[in-house]
């Protein structure tokens, strides 16, 4: 690295405990695409939930070709500390080495890691749901070959939860914070439909303005004041936004799983004031590190399928209540409103049919990508 460039975060997965995943002498593949390209690299790798040190045997990093394939010679191999292999502590993560790779924006890599270890679920798997292909080899290290054979596919990232390239010290990036909303679920998969996706597309074709890469911290089920499968919004600010390399502004939409109290627990059924609270906590933290937080609305959910019974006119009310307290609100340096984007004029509670997945919870690939558009660019300049 330069003075004149600075290490950014080009793409994230925000660290969850995987849901019955276990491993023993795999390598996987991981295809994360990027939103800014650069020429110099480096890998993160995460054991964040992990009950005992994770060993890495090997790691490369390439441009991805086709499915698992990487285009020949671009392959790299990554070390840490010099060394080709690593042993990551129980909890922790581990950055590798850069290494120098040129790929463009929006482009799709393939980061193999080699785990020559048993790892049986109850090792506590470091991995997410991904909406996408990603590859597991059959039993042993692949990690170096160009077309890695294929034990299995996955839909989910394991362990592998950044990648950053060295940028010209203007650029800055972007953090989303949310749920399965902010993770595009129900999308159609590798089709890369989440709102950040689209984001990192408007901000890659704009004609001048600051450059900006953005990092989706989105994490399916996520709430901002308790836990559930994987750290609650407040737990994970500072690993998941504060920690992240060239962070400059982060956009925050978190809530919905709060109203809908998926465990039915009295304790966790929220009010107003609870939400905004917690949603203060994060424009205090954020504001404390020189970054520019903006909330997001909460969108409708009027009579979801997903969770049958989880909306109910008290809810909905709750949270009208919130949204009209980010609105008018100073504490926030912007608000990115995906209410008003998606939701149906004539029944505000609802989203429009066309923005709508079917489970009046999630949007669709056009609701998604609304909730992109709906994003003042001008806010990154």
């Amino acid at each position: 690295m330069t003075t004149t460039g600075h290490w950014v975060g080009t793409w994230t997965a925000a660290p969850a405990p995987a849901e019955g995943a276990a491993f023993l002498n795999h390598t996987l593949r991981m295809i994360p695409r990027v939103s800014i390209g650069g020429s110099r690299v480096r890998v993160r790798i995460s054991n964040a939930y992990g009950a005992r040190p994770l060993a890495i045997g090997s790691a490369f990093i390439g441009v991805r070709g086709t499915g698992p394939a990487v285009v020949p010679g671009s392959n790299r191999r990554l070390t840490f500390g010099g060394e080709t292999g690593a042993t990551v502590a129980a909890g922790a993560l581990i950055v590798s080495d850069p290494v120098e790779l040129t790929f463009a924006p929006l482009s799709d890599l393939a980061v193999s890691v080699h785990l020559p270890q048993d790892l049986p679920a109850s090792f506590g798997i470091t991995g997410r749901y991904a909406r996408q292909t990603n590859y597991i080899s059959p039993p042993g290290d692949f990690s170096g070959e160009e077309v890695m054979p294929v034990g299995r596919l996955t839909d989910d990232w394991y362990f592998v939860c950044g990648v950053d390239v060295v940028a010209p010290k203007e650029t800055g990036a972007v953090v989303a914070v949310g749920d399965s909303l902010t993770d595009a679920n129900i999308s159609t998969h590798d089709g890369h439909h989440s709102w950040p996706s689209q984001l990192a597309r408007r901000l890659i074709a704009r004609s001048g303005g600051r450059p900006m890469a953005v990092m989706n911290q989105g994490l399916g089920g996520n709430r901002i004041l308790h836990d559930i499968r994987g750290d609650s919004g407040l737990r994970r600010f500072d690993r998941d936004v504060l920690a992240q390399p060239g962070v400059t502004h982060t956009i925050i939409m978190l809530g919905t799983n709060d109203l809908r109290n998926r465990p039915g627990k009295a304790e966790e059924e929220v009010t107003a004031p609870q939400m905004i609270a917690g949603l203060k906590q994060f424009a205090v933290r954020g504001h404390a590190h020189g970054i520019k937080v903006i909330a997001a609305t909460l969108t409708p959910f009027e009579n979801e399928t997903f969770l049958p019974g989880a909306w109910n006119p008290k809810r909905e009310a709750v949270r009208q209540a919130v949204n009209d307290w980010v609105r008018k609100t100073d504490v926030f340096d912007a608000i990115a409103d995906f209410d008003q984007a998606v939701r149906d004029p004539n029944r505000p509670t609802s989203m429009l049919p066309v923005y709508d997945c079917g489970d009046h919870l999630h949007q669709s690939d056009a609701g998604y990508r609304a909730m992109g558009d709906a994003i003042d660019l001008a806010l990154f300049e």
